[in-house]
Protein backbone atom coordinates (compact mmCIF):
# COMPACT_ATOMS: atom_id res chain seq x y z
CA UNK A 1 0.00 0.00 0.00
CA UNK A 2 1.68 3.27 -1.31
CA UNK A 3 0.38 6.09 1.25
CA UNK A 4 1.36 9.08 -0.88
CA UNK A 5 2.39 11.22 1.77
CA UNK A 6 -0.59 11.58 3.22
CA UNK A 7 0.60 11.60 7.00
CA UNK A 8 3.27 13.26 5.48
CA UNK A 9 1.01 16.28 4.70
CA UNK A 10 0.35 16.47 7.95
CA UNK A 11 3.84 16.59 9.56
CA UNK A 12 4.83 18.78 7.00
CA UNK A 13 2.11 21.66 8.45
CA UNK A 14 3.75 20.85 11.98
CA UNK A 15 6.86 21.99 10.74
CA UNK A 16 6.08 25.13 9.48
CA UNK A 17 4.51 25.45 12.99
CA UNK A 18 7.51 24.97 14.59
CA UNK A 19 9.84 26.68 12.29
CA UNK A 20 7.67 29.84 12.77
CA UNK A 21 6.45 30.54 16.25
CA UNK A 22 4.94 28.57 19.17
CA UNK A 23 1.37 29.74 18.32
CA UNK A 24 -0.90 29.04 15.74
CA UNK A 25 -2.57 30.65 12.99
CA UNK A 26 -5.60 32.89 14.19
CA UNK A 27 -7.49 35.55 12.37
CA UNK A 28 -8.94 37.16 15.03
CA UNK A 29 -5.69 37.73 15.68
CA UNK A 30 -5.38 39.13 11.72
CA UNK A 31 -8.01 41.36 11.91
CA UNK A 32 -6.83 43.13 15.09
CA UNK A 33 -3.97 43.47 13.27
CA UNK A 34 -5.33 44.87 10.15
CA UNK A 35 -6.49 48.01 11.78
CA UNK A 36 -3.23 48.23 12.84
CA UNK A 37 -1.23 47.94 9.64
CA UNK A 38 -4.20 50.42 8.32
CA UNK A 39 -3.34 53.06 10.72
CA UNK A 40 0.39 53.58 9.13
CA UNK A 41 1.85 54.72 12.38
CA UNK A 42 4.74 51.24 12.55
CA UNK A 43 7.78 51.87 10.69
CA UNK A 44 11.23 50.13 10.87
CA UNK A 45 11.58 46.89 12.49
CA UNK A 46 8.37 47.06 14.41
CA UNK A 47 6.75 47.34 10.81
CA UNK A 48 8.24 44.47 9.39
CA UNK A 49 7.32 42.48 12.21
CA UNK A 50 3.36 43.54 11.83
CA UNK A 51 3.52 42.41 8.42
CA UNK A 52 4.87 39.29 9.27
CA UNK A 53 2.67 38.40 11.70
CA UNK A 54 -0.59 39.55 9.56
CA UNK A 55 0.61 37.87 6.47
CA UNK A 56 1.35 34.62 8.99
CA UNK A 57 -2.21 34.94 10.70
CA UNK A 58 -4.40 36.17 7.98
CA UNK A 59 -6.23 32.53 6.61
CA UNK A 60 -9.53 33.82 4.95
CA UNK A 61 -8.14 35.78 2.41
CA UNK A 62 -4.95 34.24 1.57
CA UNK A 63 -4.34 36.70 -1.94
CA UNK A 64 -3.65 39.51 0.82
CA UNK A 65 -1.60 37.28 3.36
CA UNK A 66 0.37 36.63 -0.47
CA UNK A 67 0.10 40.43 -0.67
CA UNK A 68 1.13 41.39 2.63
CA UNK A 69 4.45 38.45 2.58
CA UNK A 70 5.25 40.47 -0.50
CA UNK A 71 5.16 43.92 1.29
CA UNK A 72 7.39 42.50 3.52
CA UNK A 73 9.73 41.03 1.06
CA UNK A 74 10.41 44.64 -0.85
CA UNK A 75 10.42 46.64 2.52
CA UNK A 76 13.18 43.71 3.61
CA UNK A 77 15.24 44.51 0.63
CA UNK A 78 14.76 48.39 0.91
CA UNK A 79 16.45 47.97 4.53
CA UNK A 80 19.08 45.40 3.59
CA UNK A 81 17.05 42.94 6.83
CA UNK A 82 18.05 39.45 5.56
CA UNK A 83 16.11 37.88 8.60
CA UNK A 84 12.67 39.44 7.74
CA UNK A 85 13.56 38.86 4.02
CA UNK A 86 13.67 35.14 5.00
CA UNK A 87 10.95 35.31 6.71
CA UNK A 88 9.13 37.49 3.89
CA UNK A 89 10.23 34.42 1.60
CA UNK A 90 9.29 31.59 3.74
CA UNK A 91 5.03 32.92 4.36
CA UNK A 92 5.34 33.52 0.62
CA UNK A 93 5.81 30.05 -0.11
CA UNK A 94 4.10 28.39 2.96
CA UNK A 95 1.07 30.56 1.73
CA UNK A 96 1.07 29.54 -2.38
CA UNK A 97 1.85 26.17 -1.26
CA UNK A 98 -1.49 25.77 0.24
CA UNK A 99 -3.00 27.15 -2.63
CA UNK A 100 -1.43 24.30 -5.04
CA UNK A 101 1.12 26.84 -6.30
CA UNK A 102 3.72 24.89 -5.66
CA UNK A 103 5.75 25.98 -8.53
CA UNK A 104 6.12 29.28 -6.86
CA UNK A 105 6.43 27.62 -3.51
CA UNK A 106 9.35 26.25 -4.26
CA UNK A 107 11.22 29.29 -5.95
CA UNK A 108 10.13 31.62 -2.62
CA UNK A 109 11.85 28.64 -0.29
CA UNK A 110 14.98 28.86 -2.72
CA UNK A 111 15.14 32.55 -2.00
CA UNK A 112 14.14 32.79 1.59
CA UNK A 113 17.39 29.79 1.44
CA UNK A 114 19.74 32.46 0.23
CA UNK A 115 18.39 35.38 2.44
CA UNK A 116 18.91 33.11 5.95
CA UNK A 117 22.63 32.40 4.37
CA UNK A 118 23.22 36.10 4.17
CA UNK A 119 21.48 36.68 7.21
CA UNK A 120 23.63 33.87 9.28
CA UNK A 121 20.75 32.56 10.56
CA UNK A 122 21.20 28.89 10.76
CA UNK A 123 17.84 27.56 11.99
CA UNK A 124 16.26 29.77 9.21
CA UNK A 125 18.85 27.95 6.28
CA UNK A 126 17.67 24.36 7.76
CA UNK A 127 14.19 25.19 7.64
CA UNK A 128 14.49 26.86 3.99
CA UNK A 129 15.75 23.36 3.14
CA UNK A 130 13.34 21.07 4.68
CA UNK A 131 10.75 23.45 2.69
CA UNK A 132 12.40 22.92 0.14
CA UNK A 133 12.44 18.89 0.05
CA UNK A 134 9.05 18.97 1.16
CA UNK A 135 7.67 20.53 -1.71
CA UNK A 136 10.18 17.87 -4.31
CA UNK A 137 8.02 15.02 -2.31
CA UNK A 138 5.01 16.05 -2.54
CA UNK A 139 5.89 16.26 -6.60
CA UNK A 140 7.09 12.92 -6.06
CA UNK A 141 10.70 14.35 -7.54
CA UNK A 142 12.34 11.91 -4.91
CA UNK A 143 16.06 12.48 -5.82
CA UNK A 144 16.16 16.11 -5.24
CA UNK A 145 14.29 15.55 -1.67
CA UNK A 146 16.51 13.42 -0.18
CA UNK A 147 19.26 15.71 -1.52
CA UNK A 148 17.96 18.91 0.67
CA UNK A 149 16.35 16.75 3.39
CA UNK A 150 19.98 16.02 3.98
CA UNK A 151 21.36 19.34 3.48
CA UNK A 152 18.21 20.87 6.03
CA UNK A 153 19.07 17.98 8.50
CA UNK A 154 22.37 18.53 8.79
CA UNK A 155 22.22 22.37 9.43
CA UNK A 156 19.34 21.40 11.89
CA UNK A 157 21.32 19.58 14.04
CA UNK A 158 23.54 22.89 14.96
CA UNK A 159 20.44 24.43 16.37
CA UNK A 160 18.81 23.79 19.96
CA UNK A 161 15.57 23.14 18.44
CA UNK A 162 14.79 19.58 18.79
CA UNK A 163 10.89 19.64 17.96
CA UNK A 164 12.25 21.72 14.74
CA UNK A 165 15.10 18.71 14.08
CA UNK A 166 12.49 15.40 14.96
CA UNK A 167 9.84 16.60 12.61
CA UNK A 168 12.37 17.06 9.69
CA UNK A 169 13.69 13.92 10.37
CA UNK A 170 9.89 12.57 10.38
CA UNK A 171 9.56 14.13 6.73
CA UNK A 172 12.63 12.62 5.55
CA UNK A 173 11.48 9.32 7.31
CA UNK A 174 7.98 9.36 5.29
CA UNK A 175 9.91 10.17 1.95
CA UNK A 176 11.95 7.53 2.70
CA UNK A 177 9.01 5.07 3.20
CA UNK A 178 7.30 6.53 0.02
CA UNK A 179 10.51 5.29 -1.86
CA UNK A 180 10.63 1.82 -0.12
CA UNK A 181 13.74 2.34 1.90
CA UNK A 182 12.26 0.91 4.57
CA UNK A 183 15.52 0.81 6.64
CA UNK A 184 16.25 4.57 6.36
CA UNK A 185 12.74 5.45 7.22
CA UNK A 186 13.31 3.00 10.59
CA UNK A 187 16.46 4.96 10.82
CA UNK A 188 14.75 8.69 10.71
CA UNK A 189 12.08 7.50 12.65
CA UNK A 190 13.93 5.99 15.75
CA UNK A 191 15.60 9.35 16.00
CA UNK A 192 12.97 11.55 15.43
CA UNK A 193 10.46 9.44 17.84
CA UNK A 194 13.19 9.82 21.03
CA UNK A 195 13.43 13.62 20.32
CA UNK A 196 9.97 13.73 20.30
CA UNK A 197 9.64 12.16 23.29
CA UNK A 198 12.51 14.05 25.36
CA UNK A 199 10.77 16.86 24.48
CA UNK A 200 7.05 15.51 25.62
CA UNK A 201 5.56 16.21 22.43
CA UNK A 202 2.73 13.81 21.99
CA UNK A 203 1.59 14.61 18.74
CA UNK A 204 5.11 14.28 16.74
CA UNK A 205 5.28 11.01 18.74
CA UNK A 206 1.98 9.55 17.46
CA UNK A 207 2.56 10.40 14.09
CA UNK A 208 6.00 8.63 14.43
CA UNK A 209 4.66 5.51 15.68
CA UNK A 210 1.88 5.18 13.11
CA UNK A 211 4.55 5.76 10.22
CA UNK A 212 6.81 3.15 12.38
CA UNK A 213 3.92 0.95 12.38
CA UNK A 214 3.11 1.11 8.43
CA UNK A 215 7.13 0.28 7.65
CA UNK A 216 6.16 -2.70 9.80
CA UNK A 217 3.11 -3.71 7.98
CA UNK A 218 4.81 -2.93 4.66
CA UNK A 219 7.50 -5.38 5.92
CA UNK A 220 4.89 -8.33 7.09
CA UNK A 221 6.00 -7.43 10.60
CA UNK A 222 2.23 -7.25 11.99
CA UNK A 223 2.57 -7.66 15.48
CA UNK A 224 5.37 -5.11 15.92
CA UNK A 225 2.73 -2.74 13.15
CA UNK A 226 -0.56 -3.33 15.26
CA UNK A 227 1.52 -2.54 18.91
CA UNK A 228 2.64 1.01 17.44
CA UNK A 229 -0.86 2.08 14.93
CA UNK A 230 -2.17 1.23 18.01
CA UNK A 231 -0.65 3.10 20.46
CA UNK A 232 -0.63 6.20 17.90
CA UNK A 233 -4.34 5.71 17.21
CA UNK A 234 -4.56 5.97 21.43
CA UNK A 235 -2.80 9.02 21.58
CA UNK A 236 -4.12 10.91 18.61
CA UNK A 237 -7.76 10.53 20.21
CA UNK A 238 -6.51 12.00 22.98
CA UNK A 239 -5.59 15.29 21.00
CA UNK A 240 -8.97 14.72 18.50
CA UNK A 241 -6.58 14.69 16.09
CA UNK A 242 -8.86 12.05 13.37
CA UNK A 243 -7.07 12.28 9.95
CA UNK A 244 -4.09 9.98 10.58
CA UNK A 245 -6.22 7.79 12.66
CA UNK A 246 -8.36 7.31 9.50
CA UNK A 247 -5.14 6.56 7.74
CA UNK A 248 -3.71 4.16 10.08
CA UNK A 249 -7.02 2.28 10.45
CA UNK A 250 -6.87 0.99 6.56
CA UNK A 251 -3.38 0.00 7.31
CA UNK A 252 -5.06 -2.22 10.20
CA UNK A 253 -7.36 -3.77 7.96
CA UNK A 254 -4.35 -4.50 5.27
CA UNK A 255 -2.48 -6.17 8.51
CA UNK A 256 -5.71 -8.56 9.28
CA UNK A 257 -6.20 -9.31 5.63
CA UNK A 258 -2.70 -11.15 5.70
CA UNK A 259 -3.62 -12.71 8.54
CA UNK A 260 -6.90 -13.91 6.93
CA UNK A 261 -9.04 -12.52 9.28
CA UNK A 262 -11.32 -10.51 7.10
CA UNK A 263 -13.76 -10.08 9.45
CA UNK A 264 -11.94 -7.62 11.13
CA UNK A 265 -10.27 -6.38 8.30
CA UNK A 266 -13.44 -5.12 7.46
CA UNK A 267 -14.37 -3.53 10.33
CA UNK A 268 -10.88 -1.35 10.08
CA UNK A 269 -12.56 -0.21 6.74
CA UNK A 270 -15.92 0.78 7.68
CA UNK A 271 -14.52 2.55 11.21
CA UNK A 272 -11.90 4.05 8.98
CA UNK A 273 -15.04 5.46 6.68
CA UNK A 274 -17.13 6.28 9.98
CA UNK A 275 -13.96 7.94 11.41
CA UNK A 276 -13.77 10.22 7.58
CA UNK A 277 -17.67 10.62 7.72
CA UNK A 278 -18.10 12.27 11.18
CA UNK A 279 -15.04 14.72 11.32
CA UNK A 280 -15.84 15.58 7.41
CA UNK A 281 -12.54 14.53 6.07
CA UNK A 282 -13.53 14.59 2.19
CA UNK A 283 -10.03 12.88 0.92
CA UNK A 284 -9.92 10.05 3.25
CA UNK A 285 -13.49 9.48 2.47
CA UNK A 286 -12.95 8.76 -1.21
CA UNK A 287 -9.82 6.84 -0.04
CA UNK A 288 -12.03 4.55 2.66
CA UNK A 289 -14.86 4.16 -0.25
CA UNK A 290 -11.83 2.77 -2.61
CA UNK A 291 -10.49 0.41 -0.44
CA UNK A 292 -13.79 -0.96 0.43
CA UNK A 293 -14.38 -1.08 -2.79
CA UNK A 294 -11.27 -3.29 -3.84
CA UNK A 295 -12.26 -5.54 -0.60
CA UNK A 296 -15.22 -6.67 -1.94
CA UNK A 297 -14.14 -6.79 -5.50
CA UNK A 298 -11.17 -9.43 -4.43
CA UNK A 299 -13.65 -11.56 -2.95
CA UNK A 300 -16.23 -11.02 -6.08
CA UNK A 301 -18.69 -9.57 -4.13
CA UNK A 302 -18.98 -6.87 -7.18
CA UNK A 303 -22.91 -6.23 -5.80
CA UNK A 304 -21.26 -4.77 -2.76
CA UNK A 305 -18.54 -3.66 -4.37
CA UNK A 306 -19.92 -1.20 -6.24
CA UNK A 307 -21.78 1.48 -4.18
CA UNK A 308 -18.45 1.77 -2.62
CA UNK A 309 -16.57 2.87 -5.53
CA UNK A 310 -19.82 5.26 -6.42
CA UNK A 311 -19.44 7.03 -3.61
CA UNK A 312 -15.63 7.45 -4.09
CA UNK A 313 -16.18 8.56 -7.43
CA UNK A 314 -18.59 11.38 -5.72
CA UNK A 315 -15.81 13.08 -3.90
CA UNK A 316 -13.68 13.57 -6.66
CA UNK A 317 -13.25 16.96 -8.52
CA UNK A 318 -12.38 18.52 -11.37
CA UNK A 319 -8.34 17.64 -11.89
CA UNK A 320 -5.87 20.54 -11.70
CA UNK A 321 -3.40 22.12 -14.45
CA UNK A 322 -1.07 18.95 -15.21
CA UNK A 323 1.00 20.36 -16.90
CA UNK A 324 1.85 23.00 -14.13
CA UNK A 325 2.44 20.60 -11.30
CA UNK A 326 4.57 18.85 -13.55
CA UNK A 327 6.55 22.06 -14.58
CA UNK A 328 7.44 22.60 -10.72
CA UNK A 329 8.01 18.48 -10.45
CA UNK A 330 10.97 18.92 -13.21
CA UNK A 331 12.26 21.91 -11.92
CA UNK A 332 16.16 22.11 -11.07
CA UNK A 333 17.55 24.79 -8.52
CA UNK A 334 19.90 26.92 -9.47
CA UNK A 335 21.06 27.03 -5.69
CA UNK A 336 23.52 24.70 -4.33
CA UNK A 337 22.67 21.61 -6.45
CA UNK A 338 23.49 23.33 -9.60
CA UNK A 339 26.48 25.35 -8.31
CA UNK A 340 28.35 21.55 -6.78
CA UNK A 341 27.58 19.97 -10.12
CA UNK A 342 28.59 23.03 -12.36
CA UNK A 343 32.40 22.12 -13.00
CA UNK A 344 31.58 18.58 -13.53
CA UNK A 345 29.05 19.57 -16.25
CA UNK A 346 30.63 22.19 -17.83
CA UNK A 347 33.89 19.25 -18.74
CA UNK A 348 31.24 16.75 -19.79
CA UNK A 349 29.29 19.30 -22.16
CA UNK A 350 30.34 18.08 -25.45
CA UNK A 351 29.94 14.43 -24.73
CA UNK A 352 26.24 15.47 -23.85
CA UNK A 353 25.24 17.09 -26.32
CA UNK A 354 26.00 14.28 -29.26
CA UNK A 355 24.63 12.17 -26.48
CA UNK A 356 21.26 13.92 -25.93
CA UNK A 357 20.58 14.44 -29.67
CA UNK A 358 20.78 11.02 -29.99
CA UNK A 359 18.55 10.04 -27.10
CA UNK A 360 16.12 13.14 -27.31
CA UNK A 361 13.22 11.20 -28.97
CA UNK A 362 13.37 8.60 -26.96
CA UNK A 363 13.59 10.75 -23.79
CA UNK A 364 10.04 12.39 -24.75
CA UNK A 365 8.83 8.95 -25.50
CA UNK A 366 9.67 7.78 -22.36
CA UNK A 367 8.06 10.46 -20.25
CA UNK A 368 4.56 10.28 -22.78
CA UNK A 369 4.55 6.48 -21.53
CA UNK A 370 5.81 7.08 -18.22
CA UNK A 371 3.00 9.86 -17.90
CA UNK A 372 0.08 7.58 -19.17
CA UNK A 373 1.47 4.99 -16.83
CA UNK A 374 1.21 7.73 -13.89
CA UNK A 375 -1.89 9.65 -14.93
CA UNK A 376 -4.39 7.58 -12.70
CA UNK A 377 -2.61 7.78 -9.84
CA UNK A 378 -1.96 11.49 -10.07
CA UNK A 379 -5.45 12.15 -11.08
CA UNK A 380 -6.40 10.61 -7.50
CA UNK A 381 -3.19 12.49 -6.33
CA UNK A 382 -4.68 16.01 -7.07
CA UNK A 383 -8.59 15.50 -6.46
CA UNK A 384 -8.10 14.30 -2.38
CA UNK A 385 -5.79 17.91 -2.86
CA UNK A 386 -8.56 19.72 -3.98
CA UNK A 387 -11.15 18.21 -1.81
CA UNK A 388 -9.16 18.75 1.07
CA UNK A 389 -9.16 22.47 -0.17
CA UNK A 390 -12.75 22.94 -0.37
CA UNK A 391 -13.45 21.64 2.65
CA UNK A 392 -11.12 24.06 4.12
CA UNK A 393 -12.94 26.39 2.93
CA UNK A 394 -16.31 25.46 3.86
CA UNK A 395 -14.86 25.55 7.48
CA UNK A 396 -13.45 28.79 6.72
CA UNK A 397 -17.03 30.02 5.86
CA UNK A 398 -18.73 29.32 8.66
CA UNK A 399 -16.24 31.30 10.90
CA UNK A 400 -17.45 34.39 9.47
CA UNK A 401 -21.48 33.27 8.80
CA UNK A 402 -24.07 31.44 10.87
CA UNK A 403 -24.45 27.83 9.31
CA UNK A 404 -28.10 28.45 7.88
CA UNK A 405 -26.60 31.81 6.61
CA UNK A 406 -23.06 29.82 4.96
CA UNK A 407 -25.32 27.29 3.50
CA UNK A 408 -27.77 29.86 1.81
CA UNK A 409 -24.69 31.47 0.62
CA UNK A 410 -23.47 28.02 -0.84
CA UNK A 411 -26.43 27.01 -2.71
CA UNK A 412 -27.43 30.28 -4.10
CA UNK A 413 -24.60 32.46 -4.34
CA UNK A 414 -26.31 34.95 -2.24
CA UNK A 415 -27.80 35.48 0.95
CA UNK A 416 -31.16 37.31 1.15
CA UNK A 417 -31.77 40.00 3.97
CA UNK A 418 -34.31 38.54 6.79
CA UNK A 419 -36.07 39.66 9.55
CA UNK A 420 -36.48 37.69 12.53
CA UNK A 421 -39.26 38.61 15.51
CA UNK A 422 -37.68 38.40 18.24
CA UNK A 423 -33.54 37.95 19.19
CA UNK A 424 -31.71 39.39 22.07
CA UNK A 425 -28.97 41.36 21.53
CA UNK A 426 -26.01 41.63 23.65
CA UNK A 427 -23.41 44.64 23.74
CA UNK A 428 -20.46 44.96 26.30
CA UNK A 429 -17.25 47.26 26.62
CA UNK A 430 -14.37 47.74 29.18
CA UNK A 431 -14.06 50.36 31.80
CA UNK A 432 -10.46 52.05 31.55
CA UNK A 433 -9.62 50.63 28.23
CA UNK A 434 -8.57 53.21 26.35
CA UNK A 435 -6.15 54.62 29.22
CA UNK A 436 -4.73 51.29 29.47
CA UNK A 437 -4.44 50.72 25.83
CA UNK A 438 -2.20 54.31 25.55
CA UNK A 439 0.79 52.45 27.37
CA UNK A 440 0.99 49.38 25.72
CA UNK A 441 3.07 48.26 22.53
CA UNK A 442 0.68 47.00 19.40
CA UNK A 443 1.43 43.66 20.30
CA UNK A 444 0.80 43.27 23.77
CA UNK A 445 -2.69 45.33 23.35
CA UNK A 446 -3.49 42.58 20.50
CA UNK A 447 -2.45 40.22 22.98
CA UNK A 448 -4.24 41.34 25.90
CA UNK A 449 -7.92 42.34 23.60
CA UNK A 450 -7.58 38.85 21.95
CA UNK A 451 -7.29 36.85 25.92
CA UNK A 452 -11.00 38.66 27.00
CA UNK A 453 -12.26 37.89 23.12
CA UNK A 454 -11.20 34.40 22.51
CA UNK A 455 -12.90 33.47 25.67
CA UNK A 456 -16.18 35.42 25.13
CA UNK A 457 -16.38 33.66 21.93
CA UNK A 458 -16.40 30.34 23.50
CA UNK A 459 -19.05 31.12 25.83
CA UNK A 460 -20.61 32.26 22.71
CA UNK A 461 -20.11 28.55 20.75
CA UNK A 462 -21.04 26.82 24.14
CA UNK A 463 -24.81 28.90 24.37
CA UNK A 464 -25.44 28.68 21.08
CA UNK A 465 -25.32 32.61 20.37
CA UNK A 466 -23.74 34.24 17.41
CA UNK A 467 -20.88 36.64 17.53
CA UNK A 468 -21.34 39.63 15.22
CA UNK A 469 -18.45 41.70 15.52
CA UNK A 470 -16.02 43.42 17.95
CA UNK A 471 -14.99 47.02 17.15
CA UNK A 472 -11.96 48.30 19.59
CA UNK A 473 -13.31 46.96 23.01
CA UNK A 474 -16.63 46.65 22.18
CA UNK A 475 -18.14 43.46 21.64
CA UNK A 476 -21.14 42.19 19.76
CA UNK A 477 -23.52 38.91 19.95
CA UNK A 478 -27.23 38.07 19.05
CA UNK A 479 -29.23 34.77 20.15
CA UNK A 480 -32.57 33.54 18.11
CA UNK A 481 -31.09 33.94 14.52
CA UNK A 482 -32.37 30.55 13.59
CA UNK A 483 -35.38 29.37 11.20
CA UNK A 484 -37.14 27.98 14.32
CA UNK A 485 -37.51 31.29 15.62
CA UNK A 486 -36.47 30.32 19.14
CA UNK A 487 -35.97 32.81 21.45
CA UNK A 488 -32.10 33.12 22.91
CA UNK A 489 -33.34 35.59 26.14
CA UNK A 490 -32.30 33.35 29.06
CA UNK A 491 -28.94 31.58 27.06
CA UNK A 492 -28.01 34.95 26.28
CA UNK A 493 -28.06 36.19 30.62
CA UNK A 494 -26.57 32.92 30.93
CA UNK A 495 -23.20 33.74 28.61
CA UNK A 496 -23.80 37.44 29.84
CA UNK A 497 -22.86 36.14 33.70
CA UNK A 498 -20.18 34.05 32.56
CA UNK A 499 -18.49 36.99 30.24
CA UNK A 500 -18.57 38.96 33.85
CA UNK A 501 -17.38 36.58 36.00
CA UNK A 502 -14.16 35.77 33.66
CA UNK A 503 -13.17 39.18 33.87
CA UNK A 504 -13.58 39.43 37.68
CA UNK A 505 -11.15 36.32 37.47
CA UNK A 506 -8.93 37.67 35.11
CA UNK A 507 -8.28 40.48 37.34
CA UNK A 508 -6.20 38.16 40.08
CA UNK A 509 -4.51 35.81 36.92
CA UNK A 510 -1.07 35.88 35.66
CA UNK A 511 -2.06 35.77 32.29
CA UNK A 512 -2.70 39.87 31.43
CA UNK A 513 -1.60 42.84 33.56
CA UNK A 514 -5.40 44.62 32.66
CA UNK A 515 -7.79 44.86 35.46
CA UNK A 516 -11.00 45.91 33.87
CA UNK A 517 -14.50 45.90 34.61
CA UNK A 518 -16.73 45.18 31.99
CA UNK A 519 -20.46 46.69 31.32
CA UNK A 520 -23.36 44.83 29.41
CA UNK A 521 -26.06 45.30 27.95
CA UNK A 522 -28.97 43.61 26.91
CA UNK A 523 -32.51 44.22 24.80
CA UNK A 524 -35.11 41.95 23.22
CA UNK A 525 -36.98 42.61 19.86
CA UNK A 526 -37.08 42.33 15.89
CA UNK A 527 -33.83 42.82 13.36
CA UNK A 528 -33.28 42.39 10.15
CA UNK A 529 -29.86 40.30 9.35
CA UNK A 530 -27.92 39.93 6.23
CA UNK A 531 -25.11 39.89 4.52
CA UNK A 532 -22.95 43.07 3.09
CA UNK A 533 -20.02 43.52 0.70
CA UNK A 534 -19.02 40.94 -2.24
CA UNK A 535 -15.48 40.04 -1.28
CA UNK A 536 -15.16 39.87 2.16
CA UNK A 537 -18.71 38.86 4.06
CA UNK A 538 -20.03 40.52 6.98
CA UNK A 539 -22.78 39.25 8.28
CA UNK A 540 -24.51 42.13 10.74
CA UNK A 541 -27.81 43.09 12.22
CA UNK A 542 -29.93 46.33 12.05
CA UNK A 543 -32.87 47.54 13.81
CA UNK A 544 -33.99 50.09 16.85
CA UNK A 545 -33.52 46.57 19.15
CA UNK A 546 -29.44 46.96 18.21
CA UNK A 547 -30.30 50.83 19.11
CA UNK A 548 -31.71 50.03 21.99
CA UNK A 549 -29.12 47.16 23.65
CA UNK A 550 -26.35 49.40 22.77
CA UNK A 551 -27.85 52.03 25.39
CA UNK A 552 -28.38 49.22 27.95
CA UNK A 553 -24.73 49.00 27.97
CA UNK A 554 -23.58 52.65 27.92
CA UNK A 555 -26.40 53.02 31.13
CA UNK A 556 -24.95 50.14 32.78
CA UNK A 557 -22.73 50.23 36.04
CA UNK A 558 -18.95 48.41 35.63
CA UNK A 559 -19.54 44.54 36.19
CA UNK A 560 -23.28 44.50 36.04
CA UNK A 561 -25.94 43.03 33.39
CA UNK A 562 -28.09 46.10 32.44
CA UNK A 563 -31.28 44.33 30.51
CA UNK A 564 -34.45 46.09 28.81
CA UNK A 565 -37.86 45.98 29.90
CA UNK A 566 -38.06 43.64 26.61
CA UNK A 567 -35.65 41.33 27.74
CA UNK A 568 -37.18 41.01 31.34
CA UNK A 569 -40.70 40.03 30.32
CA UNK A 570 -39.09 37.08 28.93
CA UNK A 571 -36.79 36.18 31.44
CA UNK A 572 -37.76 37.69 35.02
CA UNK A 573 -39.09 34.04 35.96
CA UNK A 574 -35.31 32.72 35.65
CA UNK A 575 -33.31 35.51 37.17
CA UNK A 576 -33.24 37.78 40.29
CA UNK A 577 -33.96 41.32 38.88
CA UNK A 578 -32.97 44.94 40.31
CA UNK A 579 -35.87 47.66 38.88
CA UNK A 580 -33.85 50.59 37.98
CA UNK A 581 -36.70 52.58 37.57
CA UNK A 582 -37.15 54.66 34.27
CA UNK A 583 -33.75 56.20 32.93
CA UNK A 584 -33.75 59.11 30.40
CA UNK A 585 -31.69 57.46 27.58
CA UNK A 586 -30.17 59.54 24.60
CA UNK A 587 -32.86 59.85 21.58
CA UNK A 588 -34.96 57.90 23.49
CA UNK A 589 -36.87 59.39 26.05
CA UNK A 590 -36.87 57.50 29.69
CA UNK A 591 -36.68 53.76 29.54
CA UNK A 592 -37.07 51.35 32.23
CA UNK A 593 -34.25 49.09 32.74
CA UNK A 594 -33.19 45.79 35.40
CA UNK A 595 -29.80 45.05 36.93
CA UNK A 596 -29.49 40.44 36.67
CA UNK A 597 -28.12 40.46 40.72
CA UNK A 598 -25.46 38.14 40.65
CA UNK A 599 -26.95 35.88 43.50
CA UNK A 600 -29.74 34.28 40.16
Amino acid sequence: MYIENKVCYLLIGLFYLFSYSTYGQDQKVADSLLKIYQSEKLKGVEKLELLRNLSFNEVNDLEFSIQIANELITLSKEKNNYVYLYRGYSQKGNTHRLVGNLNVALGAFFKSGEAAVKAKHIEGEGTAYIAIADIYSELKNSENAEIYYNKGIQILRKTNNSVLLASALLNAGDEAFNTKNFQAALSYFEESGILFKNADYLTGTAYNKGNIGMVYAEQGKDALAESNINEAIEILEGQEDYYPISVYLTYMSDIYSRKKDFTTALAYLHRSLDLAKQYGLKDQISEANLKLSEFHEQRDNHATAYPFYKEHIVYRDSVINLKSVQEAADMRTDFEVAQEKAIALEKRKTQRIILWSTLGVLFLLGILAYNLFKKNKFVRKTNKIIAAEKDRSDKLLLNILPEETAQELKDKGRVEAKKFPSVTVLFSDFKGFTSYAENLSPEKLVETIDHYFSKFDLIMEKYGLEKIKTIGDAYMAVGGLSYDNVDQAKDMVLAAKEMNDFVNHAKIDDVTTAEFDIRIGINTGPVVAGVVGTKKFAYDIWGDTVNIASRMESNSEPGRINISEDTYKVIKNDFDCEYRGELAVKNRGNLKMYFINNNS
